[in-house]
């Protein structure tokens, strides 16, 4: 049951990621802790011009944190 509800609250987290990536509002200090929380390994990547964001988006990354069980069966 624990791990259903930190599965919901990661994917609200995601959604919140990509609703503020879509908003541009990645330059914020919430984005900072958001992507903290995420642990995200990815690119996220933002494009100026005049000091307005023309764009910005992310690339997500493929590798996740490995629980300390599993570095050791791969041992």
């Amino acid at each position: 049951m624990i791990e259903l509800s930190s599965n919901s609250n990661e994917e609200k987290g995601f959604v919140e990621f990509r609703r503020k990536v879509r908003s541009a509002e990645v330059l914020s200090a919430s984005m900072s802790r958001l992507l903290q929380d995420l642990q995200f390994t990815g690119r996220l990547s933002v494009i100026l011009q005049n000091g307005q964001v023309l764009k910005s988006g992310y690339e997500e990354g493929y590798f996740r944190k490995m629980e300390p069980d599993e570095r050791t069966k791969l041992q």
